[in-house]
């Protein structure tokens, strides 16, 4: 007889495919994927690296200011980023993304109409928690599940 596998549920199977995205992050200092999501469909990825055509953190070194690697553009960013450039429709999407997003990435979230963000660890900022609710955005922190 076959043996039983747990299938994975559908934030599970989505938090998976975003810890995959973070392996194509090229900046050492945290690997970060995000995957925007409607009606269970992915709709865009975006990972952490470098603008488009410049070096990157692993082949020239991270360019560090007040303690935030500047080179790079944040997984949550580049996915909404993505859409744009193809032309996908993200407003009222969920967004998973393997750590919770930085203040300047949630106004980018916030702006682009995405309705529910899951991430898979908290980092840093707490503002983007305290605010969701007034922005009508719905943060579920799956990490403890």
């Amino acid at each position: 007889m076959a043996e039983q596998r747990k299938r994975a549920n559908w934030n599970e199977y989505f938090m998976d495919i975003a810890r995959v995205v973070a392996t194509r992050s090229t900046c050492p200092r945290k690997h970060v994927g995000a995957v925007i999501v409607r009606d269970r469909t992915i709709l865009s990825t975006g990972y952490n690296g470098s603008v488009r055509g410049l070096p990157h953190c692993d082949e020239a070194g991270c360019d560090v200011v007040e303690g935030h690697c500047v080179r790079t553009v944040h997984a949550e960013a580049n996915a909404i980023i993505q859409a744009a450039r193809n032309g996908v429709q993200i407003a009222g999407a969920e967004l998973y993304t393997t750590a919770s997003p930085c203040w300047n990435c949630f106004k980018l979230i916030a702006n682009a109409g995405i309705a529910r963000i899951f991430f898979g660890e908290f980092y840093r900022d707490e503002r983007c928690v305290a605010l969701a609710e007034a922005a009508h955005i719905e943060v579920v922190d799956l990490s403890a599940r």
